[in-house]
């Protein structure tokens, strides 16, 4: 059975399940406040501050950007989440859906929102008042170049389509007692024509120092619509999980899911299918591959083996997260094998 019943409660005492609406655009990423029994929700042009009775106690809304995964840090109480600013169809429909301008492709752009979450004291809270914008270079870099393959020219290098899933977690291998880093994963948008769009990538940044990456590593899936969704590393498991839209390319199994084990060492090889990237650079391995339906737009481990899950839908003609609570870890494996990974 390839998902779990959420059951009524768990080893926390948490609701089985937090029933937010967010309005006109749909949910994004969720993130929990175990101490102050808060959760954070992103509603593609909005953040909300929530009970857990999903009233929405504090908000920053009217967001011309779109807000993505996010992730909680205890320790600093900041909330970091994807910003990206962008020119293609995504960005054009948040636009026309705020009704204001769309961006041009000279001021695309792409940030980790660091957010105050206890400046978010009210409703409508100004942007700048409670957030820190740290401008992600490299992503911007490869969302703008364009690259030849077999004579034919393509838009964004990777296939990069922006950022979006977002987690905190140790390092991997032995650079896993190094302290706290933050990861961020590319966007790869699905086009079926090119062989080059085949790798998810994620951006390894420490915790204090969002300035530029420490690593950038290449993860072999296959093709995924739009890339990692959300991002989360798990204590319980000290697993990272990767949830996707997934992809369509026949050759793939086309998982939803991806795991990777955080005591794997990276390794440095050519990428395959990337004839432009001359340079041999560092990759992991997916361990476990799976089909589950929820995940992409909402992925939160508890650290107990329990997890929030978001369940999205629309109701009333506005969107809501079911986000429904998990006593166990939901994402049965079907057994990725190395003929996934290479």
């Amino acid at each position: 059975m390839l998902m779990l019943i959420a059951v009524m409660a768990c080893k926390q005492e948490y609701p089985a399940v937090i029933h937010v609406d967010g309005g006109r655009l749909h949910v994004q990423g969720i993130a929990m406040d175990k101490k102050a029994r808060l959760m954070y929700c992103s509603f593609t042009s909005a953040f909300f501050k929530t009970d857990l009775e999903g009233n929405i106690i504090g908000s920053i809304t009217g967001i011309n950007g779109h807000l993505g995964a996010m992730t909680f840090d205890a320790k600093g109480r900041k909330v970091y989440a994807s910003l990206e600013v962008k020119d293609d169809a995504i960005g054009k429909g948040i636009a026309d859906a705020l009704g204001v301008e769309r961006h041009e492709r000279s001021s695309c752009n792409f940030y980790v929102a660091e957010i105050d979450v206890d400046k978010v004291t009210g409703l409508d809270i100004p942007f700048d008042e409670a957030v820190v914008l740290h401008p992600m270079h490299e992503v911007r870099k490869d969302y703008l170049e364009s690259v030849t393959i077999d004579g034919q020219e393509y838009e964004h290098r990777y296939g990069c389509s922006g950022m979006d899933g977002i987690t905190i977690g140790p390092g991997f291998g032995k650079s896993g007692k190094r302290k706290q880093c933050l990861y961020v994963a590319y966007g790869i948008y699905a086009d079926m024509n090119r062989k080059d769009n085949d790798h998810n990538v994620l951006l390894c940044f420490d915790l204090d120092d969002l300035s530029q990456p420490v690593a950038k590593y290449f993860v072999h899936t296959g093709n995924t619509r739009y890339g990692v969704q959300n991002l989360a590393y798990d204590k319980a498991t000290k697993k990272l999980y990767l949830a996707v839209y997934k992809g369509s390319k026949p050759q793939y199994p086309n998982y939803s899911m991806f795991t990777l084990d955080m005591k794997q060492e990276p390794f440095v090889a050519k990428l395959s299918d990337v004839p432009y990237e001359e340079s041999e650079v560092l990759q992991l391995k997916v361990s476990e591959g799976s089909h589950f339906k929820w995940g992409s737009t909402g992925l939160c481990p508890l650290g107990d083996g329990s997890w929030y899950i978001s369940h999205q839908g629309k109701a009333d003609g506005s969107q809501y997260c079911d986000a429904t609570l998990y006593n166990e870890n939901p994402f049965l494996t079907d057994g990725a094998n190395d003929s996934l990974m290479h």
